[in-house]
């Protein structure tokens, strides 16, 4: 969308005839676009409203209902933290005593929406006169909160009573292209923490892809997974840090939140396949954290280089997906074939950690028949391959919330 598009869905028809849209249906996109046409509504506001329509449903998946009332660009969308995820930002802020923060990249204004949320003072600036413009209108509800078109790192903090500074610097270049060096970001790490000699309480989100070597010392590196997925990585400054420096993971699945510190539990022990198969959330894996889970369920790891903790009793953590582990049995095509057909297994959920197979490729040459369902790992057990045949455990309740 450019400034024209936005400039028409800003007036009162364009604001009117995108309220008025019906939820988007990709399938029926183009005769909904040639009806309006017809109607004498003007293509460039058809088009804008419809562009518009298509991101909300999309951004649902960050911002449930309050999409609805928001405006996007689909870099904008693409980089926006999820609302869940924002809370959890804005309350180390609040913990931290700060009340006026400076988002210094808003983008769309997705953090900047939580940190007004909770009653925070908000400076949003943002380098992009369009997007500066979409942030005014989805913080519109906010008189706390103010956009200014301007480069963050400019701002006189002192002079704007400004005790807390964000920042989601830009990792992608125009084509859409991830950027994964840090001195890449737009604006580049080190100048962004190099602010924190100025305001202490610094919190900079960055891609979880960020390799250890590259954390700094005085940081609280935190890797943040929802219901799965990775969704990123934060380095908490100054008072913003919960525990001091080192590594964190923060766990968000099903409405509750459960976060794990690095404690220093030592390296776990090493052995055989147990009656239970653990594998740690992907925010507990990156952040180095395996051995804690390991520690919770005093169990030991299956192989020195793979993330799989197995246990011999039942100790159900929110940290990982448990399974109950049926069978064992070195890999081999033929025999795994002859091992699923006589238990009639028609769908197989195939896990893998450790090795070149290809699950695909392996469930066409498993030619699967039958109407029993399954699940298999694929890993190395001591160095050698193997094939688990499990079945998942009923995941535990969490916390609600996370002190």
């Amino acid at each position: 969308m450019d400034a024209a598009g936005l400039t028409k869905l800003l007036s009162p028809e364009g604001w009117a005839l995108l309220s008025a849209l019906p939820p988007y249906d990709e399938g029926r996109t183009m005769a909904l676009s040639e009806r309006l046409r017809r109607d004498g509504v003007d293509p460039e506001l058809v088009a804008a409203a419809l562009t518009q329509s298509r991101l909300r449903a999309r951004a649902h998946a960050k911002f449930d209902s309050f999409a609805d009332g928001m405006l996007f660009t689909p870099s904008g969308l693409e980089q926006a933290t999820r609302l869940t995820v924002a809370a959890h930002h804005a309350r180390r802020y609040v913990s931290a005593g700060v009340t006026r923060i400076a988002d210094l990249t808003c983008g769309i204004g997705a953090d900047s929406l939580a940190f007004a949320g909770v009653g925070l003072s908000v400076l949003a600036t943002d380098t992009d006169e369009l997007t500066a413009a979409l942030a005014t209108v989805n913080l519109r509800h906010f008189p706390e909160a103010e956009v200014r078109q301007a480069d963050g790192l400019a701002v006189d903090f002192a002079a704007e009573g400004v005790d807390g500074l964000y920042a989601d610097p830009a990792r992608r270049v125009s084509s859409g292209k991830r950027v994964f060096d840090p001195a890449a970001y737009e604006p580049p790490l080190d100048a962004v923490q190099a602010l924190r000699e100025r305001v202490p309480a610094l919190g900079i989100k960055v891609g979880p892809g960020i390799p250890h070597s590259a954390l700094p010392a005085d940081a609280e590196t935190q890797w943040v997974s929802m219901d799965g997925d990775v969704v990123e990585a934060g380095l908490w400054f100054g008072p913003l840090r919960v525990d001091g420096p080192g590594r964190s993971a923060l766990v968000l699945r099903d409405r509750s939140a459960v976060a794990v510190q690095d404690e220093h539990v030592g390296p776990p022990a090493v052995g055989r396949v147990g009656a239970y198969l653990l594998e740690p959330d992907g925010a507990v894996i990156r952040a180095g954290l395996v051995a804690q889970v390991a520690a919770e369920v005093d169990g030991r790891l299956i192989d020195p280089t793979i993330a799989y903790v197995t246990s011999d009793a039942l100790h159900l953590t929110p940290l990982a997906t448990t399974y109950r582990v049926l069978d064992t049995l070195p890999f081999g095509l033929k025999r795994l074939r002859t091992y699923l057909r006589e238990r009639g297994v028609g769908r197989l959920t195939i896990k893998k950690r450790g090795t070149a197979v290809v699950p695909e490729q392996l469930r066409k040459q498993l030619d699967l028949r039958g109407d029993a369902e399954g699940t298999i790992v694929l890993t190395r057990v001591g160095g050698a391959q193997q094939v688990l045949v499990v079945e998942p455990v009923d995941p535990p309740t969490t916390n609600p919330e996370v002190p």
